[in-house]
């Protein structure tokens, strides 16, 4: 008999008791871009022009690849990843108990790409676009019955071409100062990354397996900006031109080892993992300002903030099946982060040429954080109920030291993060889904420096040592139906932020803006979600997207009560059409209102994607055309004021952007269909699965 393939395509989006599942293969409009552009069509996430990810709202999450913790932060690991690279993303907005509480509004953990079958496979991305964006990523893999090899490599070039606008004011000593400025810049990024596997397997019950990332990036972000500047006492203004260059990037790699027993009863196992991880990152911005008619340099200013960070991670996880349906998890983890950073300031000196150092300024900064956890969970299913119920305790240990002063700021500290999961099976058509979870958002670093740092030639930063973490309470529900081959559901969150931490402005000086961190209050985020997901006719499928909140926040700002409150809601639209059995047409149009925080305000904008996929050879090679923000509406405006201060910014990123990206898949490369540990449901690689 002939051999028959039958293919079916995979769901955008999936749900699991504690996760949604985004399928990378059904975003055409992101295949040549980053983690970053595919989360721009997701649920739960809002991507600003910038690049900037928030999950439900905030941009305090964390980023995991294949279920282990990143050294980069979110936003550069987010960045760093090639959406060609990557098989799912789930989002897990109320993390249960095995995980790490870090982040305010969850989890994103990227599932990257690997092959199923035995043999030699692997994949080739090329893509090139207008306005400086090209890059490329190939992946090998050569599976046999006793091991693994998986090799892989991407490079990647993205910069944009773009206009600012700012307005700034401030008040010192009863003086008014005014200053605008408006140019062009140009910003993005280039980087490279390596990344390897080897999976050993002695026999079916005794696996190791060793992985390893290297990469290098640098982000830069260049300005030539036309500068009018005034007082309540001059009115004359004062013009001048000014040159701004910012830089930020370094190396960084990651190292993991482990060991996976698994026992005679199916699902029985223990799992024994070592991590260890680097990266060395330095952030250098120069301010040149110049003299509107000769161009000559008049005043120069350099910022330097450098330092290596270095992290271990130990854990231990034991799953032990119960009855049907039911299993016990429990595990240890450690975590032990040193991390040292440089701060300097430099003044152009007009005689000589150069940049001088100011000593004043020049500080060092040791960091360090060791993490103790234990966790055990539950899981169980009685009829139609189920249920997923676990608590984790951390003790953390953390000092930062000033070498200049030799002071100490230390903290040690108990804290207990209980989380549960329940689901109800209404039908095999319905189901019901409810959850709370406790969650943690530790300062960052730079939080603590309780020293002046000149970020650039306008702006002073200055960290507070006693800042306390944020400790945040969520809640939600849900409900998903299927009705034919179409599936609705909804959700509803509530989200607490006690001690909630931001970012404080004032004036410093004429001109320069004062940047600070306190805990302001509390807020309050309660929303809906709601998806969509339908074929209204053969060959045309619709995925319909939106999320509404109302967001509150109270509290106390230099001594005084404030409270502000913003309805918001995002929306996306995606179309997918079959255009024969080897073209197809993907349009997605999104749009991100505006929000409030205690200082200041964002507006919204609107976007359009639209992309072209052709195969060719039996899906064997593939050509497709993206054309990011179509109608070049998307724009980046916000407002923040205070008792002494103003502040607008506006920019606005040339588009469309236009991008080829080319694949090649050798021998076919492709996933077979496979039950993941936790019942959810691995699928192709490509929207096609071989069954």
């Amino acid at each position: 008999m002939e051999s028959v393939t039958v293919e079916e395509e995979r769901a955008a989006v999936s749900y699991a008791i504690d996760k949604k599942v985004i399928s990378v293969s059904q975003m055409q409009t992101a295949i040549s871009g980053t983690a970053s552009d595919v989360l721009e069509n997701v649920p739960s996430i809002t991507v600003d022009i910038e690049g900037n990810v928030s999950l439900r709202g905030s941009s305090n999450f964390a980023v995991l690849i294949d279920g282990r913790p990143t050294i980069l932060e979110a936003s550069d690991a987010l960045e760093q990843i090639p959406a060609s690279s990557i098989k799912d993303i789930e989002i897990i907005t109320n993390p249960s108990a095995k995980y790490d509480p870090e982040g305010t509004s969850g989890i994103i953990n990227i599932i990257m790409k690997k092959n199923m079958n035995t043999g030699r496979a692997g994949l080739i991305n090329l893509n090139g676009g207008i306005d400086d964006r090209y890059g490329g990523d190939i992946l090998f893999e050569n599976k046999t019955e006793k091991y693994t090899v998986t090799f892989g490599v991407d490079y990647r070039n993205r910069f944009t071409d773009g206009f600012n606008e700012e307005e700034n004011h401030t008040t010192t000593d009863g003086v008014s100062s005014f200053v605008l400025s408006d140019g062009n810049s140009r910003r993005g990024r280039n980087s490279y990354g390596l990344r390897g596997a080897f999976e050993y397997r002695f026999n079916p019950k005794n696996i190791i397996a060793f992985n390893a990332r290297y990469g290098d990036r640098d982000s830069k972000r260049i300005s030539s900006l036309d500068y009018q500047e005034w007082s309540s006492e001059r009115a004359s203004r004062v013009l001048y031109n000014s040159n701004n260059d910012r830089s930020r990037g370094g190396y960084y790699y990651a190292f993991n080892t482990n060991f996976t027993r698994k026992f005679a009863k199916e699902g029985h196992e223990l799992i024994g993992q070592v991590s260890v991880s680097k990266r060395d990152g330095d952030e250098i911005t120069i301010n040149r300002l110049l003299d509107y008619e000769t161009n000559a340099i008049t005043e120069g200013r350099r910022s330097l903030e450098a330092g290596p960070s270095e992290e271990l991670e130990i854990e231990i996880e034991y799953v032990l099946p119960l009855k049907e349906d039911s299993r016990f998890e429990a595990g240890y983890e450690s975590e032990f982060d040193r991390s040292t950073e440089e701060t300097g300031l430099a003044d152009y000196n007009t005689t000589t040429g150069e940049f001088e150092t100011l000593d004043q300024f020049s500080n060092t900064t040791k960091y360090q954080e060791d993490e103790q956890a234990f966790y055990s969970m539950f899981a169980g299913k009685w009829k139609n109920l189920g249920v997923q119920s676990g608590m984790r305790v951390e003790y953390t240990n953390r000092k930062v030291g000033l070498a200049r002063t030799s002071e100490e700021f230390t903290v040690n500290r108990w804290d207990f993060f209980p989380s549960v999961h329940t689901s109800f099976q209404l039908s095999e058509e319905k189901q019901l889904m409810a959850s709370y979870t406790r969650r943690i958002d530790r300062p960052r670093g730079y939080y603590l420096e309780p020293f002046e740092t000149w970020m650039d030639a306008y702006n002073v930063r200055m960290g507070n040592p006693n800042i306390k973490p944020e400790y945040i309470d969520s809640y939600e529900a849900g409900f998903q139906t299927f009705f034919g081959k179409n599936v609705f559901s909804t959700e509803v969150y509530y989200r607490v932020n006690h001690d909630k931490i931001e970012r404080i402005r004032s004036a410093y000086a004429d001109n320069v803006t004062l940047h600070t961190v306190d805990n302001v209050g509390t807020d309050y985020a309660l929303g809906s979600e709601l998806m969509l997901n339908l074929d209204l006719v053969k060959n045309w499928n619709i995925n319909l997207m939106g999320n509404l909140y109302n967001y509150r926040i109270e509290g106390v700002l230099y001594e005084e009560s404030f409270e502000r409150e913003s309805f918001s809601w995002s929306t996306r639209f995606n179309n997918q059409f079959k255009l024969g059995k080897s073209t197809q047409l993907q349009i997605n149009a999104r749009y991100n209102s505006g929000r409030v925080s205690s200082q200041g305000s964002s507006e919204g904008y609107f976007s359009t994607d639209l992309a072209v996929r052709q195969d060719f050879f039996e899906k064997r090679f593939s050509a497709t055309v993206q054309i990011r923000d179509v109608l070049n509406t998307a724009k980046w405006e916000r407002t923040s004021q205070g008792a002494d201060f103003y502040s607008y910014d506006f920019h606005d990123r040339e588009s469309p952007i236009v991008v080829l990206n080319l694949r090649y898949n050798i021998n076919n490369y492709r996933q077979e269909r496979n039950r993941d540990r936790n019942g959810g449901d691995e699928g192709g690689d490509f929207g096609e699965d071989d069954f």
